[in-house]
């Protein structure tokens, strides 16, 4: 029989069976969460987590599976983006600059204190720094498929949200810029910090060109035409890989920002459900699961697991006190100011990536990784759950068009 299982999990159409153990077991652990009262999000987390390397080892994270993910991730930013209430938005700009700000800076600043502890040679004060970097992240995605199944993406506190992680993104690319210079004398700051700029000058001028253009286009008919959903995804994949490609911005920003483009325009409506249908068929459950399916955690000793541990917490407490904080500045109420706090706590693919990057630099001992991967594991599990709480939303299902709500 373990011959058996080898030989399918490891034949050359083992994906087809990977996925479709994701799409059950997401699915069945989404309901079962659900009747929880908590997000189906946490269903596929959790999934993702038994069926990887850390309990049954029977889904493996292949090359095809991460690149869904990716795709995943980017089109769901890009219906946060369909989905975004510009007008509201402008009112929490300044808000959302300064909650990403001291949102960055106090969990760098924690995260380089646990790493400096922890590390006992003071020649490697560059991979603490490291490690304060990794928990500047901040991964929206989560928290959006979350306020979605509330029905708080366009409250005052998710345009916050939304708001500060575009902010908190470009912040953290700065930072990561900064320290793999100091590594790398071929890595220019300057450089860099004039790629970001023209990325949004870019993206500014390219969303005005398409916006006008798409609305003339489809204003010509009533119908609702599939090319529209094309072409608006097109868009969002150009976008998104020439923020990647061409400034270095990370590919979810770009996607934001594509689907902000094409918001309130006379498709919008039939847009958002055809990639909604996408997201929740396939895209979606492959993304949250694929996190899970990162966790490892073989080799840890009992130090590692106290450093895993002490950052997990720090990381969590920064982000809500750090954006809490900034939230509170601009007279937001307690109760959302807390809002806001939690919904910047999840770090997912942001901090892995940063992660592997500075892994692949020797910015971070190998041992430190299963650590990081646990940090962005809880706190991705633990936002959806505490947003639910803060929100104190009483319906007892979810109600995501992404995910959610096909049950």
């Amino acid at each position: 029989m373990h011959a058996f299982i080898n030989n399918l999990i490891n034949s050359d159409f083992s994906y087809m069976l990977f996925i479709a153990i994701i799409l059950l077991s997401t699915k069945f652990l989404g309901l079962v969460t659900m009747k929880f009262r908590m997000p189906q999000v946490v269903g596929a987390l959790i999934a993702g987590f038994i069926l990887g390397p850390a309990v049954l080892n029977l889904v493996r994270d292949t090359d095809l599976i991460s690149s869904l993910a990716e795709i995943g991730v980017i089109v769901l930013m890009f219906c946060a983006g369909l989905e975004t209430d510009l007008n509201e938005m402008k009112k929490t700009g300044a808000a959302s600059f300064v909650i990403a700000l001291i949102g960055v800076l106090l969990p760098l600043a924690g995260g380089f204190g646990v790493a400096y502890f922890a590390n006992s040679d003071p020649d490697l004060i560059l991979h603490d720094v490291f490690i304060g970097i990794i928990l500047t992240a901040t991964s929206v995605s989560i928290t959006v498929e979350t306020l979605k199944e509330l029905g708080k993406l366009n409250s005052h506190a998710g345009n916050a949200i939304l708001g500060a992680a575009i902010i908190d993104d470009v912040l953290g690319i700065i930072g990561l810029t900064i320290v793999m210079s100091l590594a790398d004398s071929s890595v220019s700051i300057l450089i860099v910090l004039l790629k970001i700029i023209a990325f949004f000058i870019f993206a500014v001028i390219a969303c005005y060109l398409f916006r006008k253009l798409y609305s003339k286009w489809t204003s010509r008919t009533e119908k609702d035409l599939r090319r529209y959903s094309i072409t608006a995804f097109a868009f969002c994949l150009l976008l998104s890989f020439c923020a990647e490609f061409f400034f270095g911005v990370a590919d979810i920003t770009g996607a934001y920002i594509a689907g902000l483009a094409i918001a309130k325009t006379s498709k919008t409506e039939y847009v958002t459900k055809k990639f909604d249908t996408l997201s929740y068929l396939l895209l979606s459950p492959i993304f949250f699961a694929s996190i899970g399916l990162k966790v490892n955690f073989s080799g840890m000793t009992s130090t590692i697991w106290i450093f895993a541990i002490v950052l997990t917490l720090v990381a969590i407490i920064t982000k809500i006190l750090g954006c809490g904080l900034g939230a509170k500045l601009f007279r937001f109420t307690t109760k959302e100011s807390l809002q806001i706090g939690i919904g910047m706590i999840s770090r997912g693919e942001v901090a892995l990536i940063v992660a592997s990057k500075g892994e692949k630099m020797g910015l971070m001992p190998p041992q430190y990784f299963g650590p990081v991967v646990l940090m962005v594991i809880v706190t991705t599990i633990i936002t959806p759950v505490l947003l639910k709480i803060v929100f104190k939303d009483r319906r007892a299902g979810g109600g995501s068009a992404a995910f959610g709500k096909l049950a």
